[in-house]
């Protein structure tokens, strides 16, 4: 017979990285994630995340903050300006608005393990900037060692007004054991030699091509004629979009095509919204998870990206008919017009390892929304045509 999968008792006071989903799992029916009475959905467990969910209640407040020293609810009083009620057919979050939203989960973290948190891709495709927070702590999505307590979020609707609701999932957690390390570059480089991370029409990339620097950089597609259109910019003053609705808004009544200027260029708007679609596809395997990291600011004056989190399988097949996935880019230029260029490196992604892979992995069977996707609209919009 063959020898069972370790689990989270089998764990060695030496291992170290990301919790797959079976961990995950395990964790959950051990109490290092609680939820109340409900309990955590199975399909709330994602390769190597877990889906976390809005509570009853919203509270708006003035600013944002941390915690520091203090529990989160404690600080929190200082700041409200009025509560929502998130139950039934939940409230309205406007735009340029922070709300604190305490999460049905918390955590009873063994020592040795830690959580790091990332919105999930179709909150950063909405551009709903949202974090979260946990007491006693300093930073925003990094839940420390042993951590016993709430969760919160923290939302901020940037392009859109959006209602939300009780059990709504706008972030996801990861579990990491160990001082777990991000592959070196020349790791990364390694990989790809053995199996390609990064493809580009479906051909992997020649290893002298590749970007690194901690991390492997990817560029921008601006590919097409000139007039044509190669993403999406969001329209200002529109109505509400429902986050617990799929499939069922219009994109024209949200959206603005983005056109190509000559020779695969196109301006940025100031402090505009942008979603475009990555040169690059993406490839993860089952022992690696992935993250795409803030862009940094010396590289020009525009950020990418609210989702961090590819989890293995993003782009993967075991057969290899599949080459990878592209990456939704989601820009947003600071303080003055800022023109990209077709082929542009815009954002960089780091990999770090799996304490084992899987029992399941990214793509259909798990009802993934973005596998081999060709487009960068989220999964709240109705398919185009």
């Amino acid at each position: 017979m063959p020898a069972a999968a370790p689990g989270i008792a089998d764990l060695s006071p030496q291992a170290a990285g990301v919790l797959p989903s079976q961990m995950i799992t395990e964790a959950v029916g051990a109490g290092w994630v609680l939820a109340g009475d409900e309990g955590v959905p199975v399909t709330n467990v994602q390769p190597a995340s877990l889906d976390l969910r809005l509570a009853d209640r919203a509270y708006r407040v003035r600013c944002s903050f941390l915690p520091g020293d203090a529990r989160v609810q404690d600080k929190v009083r200082q700041y409200v300006v009025d509560e929502l009620d998130l139950r039934g057919d939940g409230a309205v979050l406007e735009t340029g608005r922070a709300y604190l939203v305490p999460l049905m989960e918390s955590l009873a973290l063994p020592p040795g393990v830690r959580a790091r948190a990332n919105p999930k891709s179709s909150t950063g495709r909405l551009d709903v900037f949202t974090r979260v927070i946990s007491d006693h702590s300093g930073r925003f999505d990094e839940v420390a060692e042993g951590y016993r307590g709430p969760l919160y979020v923290e939302i901020v609707p940037l392009s859109f007004a959006v209602r939300a609701r009780q059990g709504l999932a706008l972030n996801q957690l990861r579990l990491v054991v160990g001082r777990a390390v991000r592959l070196s570059d020349e790791e990364l480089r390694e990989e790809h030699a053995r199996g390609p991370l990064l493809y580009v029409d479906d051909r992997p990339v020649a290893g002298q091509d590749l970007i690194t620097s901690d991390g492997l950089f990817l560029s921008v597609d601006l590919r097409g004629e000139r007039g044509s259109h190669v993403g999406y910019r969001a329209k200002e003053h529109t109505l509400a979009i429902d986050m617990g609705s799929l499939r069922s808004h219009r994109p024209e009544a949200y959206w603005d095509p983005v056109p190509v200027e000559e020779e695969g260029r196109v301006l940025l708007g100031p402090e505009r919204f942008y979603l475009l679609l990555s040169r690059e596809a993406v490839r993860v395997p089952p022992h690696l998870a992935c993250e795409m990291t803030a862009y940094d600011p010396t590289s020009g004056e525009l950020r990418t990206h609210y989702a961090g989190f590819f989890d293995p399988g993003f782009g993967y097949d075991p057969s290899g008919e599949l080459k990878g996935s592209r990456a939704a880019l989601e820009v947003r230029a600071h303080d003055v017009p800022f023109m990209i260029e077709h082929g542009q490196p815009v954002c960089k992604l780091t990999f770090e390892r799996m304490v084992s892979p899987p029992a399941k992995l990214y793509g259909q069977g798990i009802g993934s929304n973005y596998q081999g996707q060709m487009g960068t609209l989220g999964k709240h919009f109705a398919p185009a045509g």
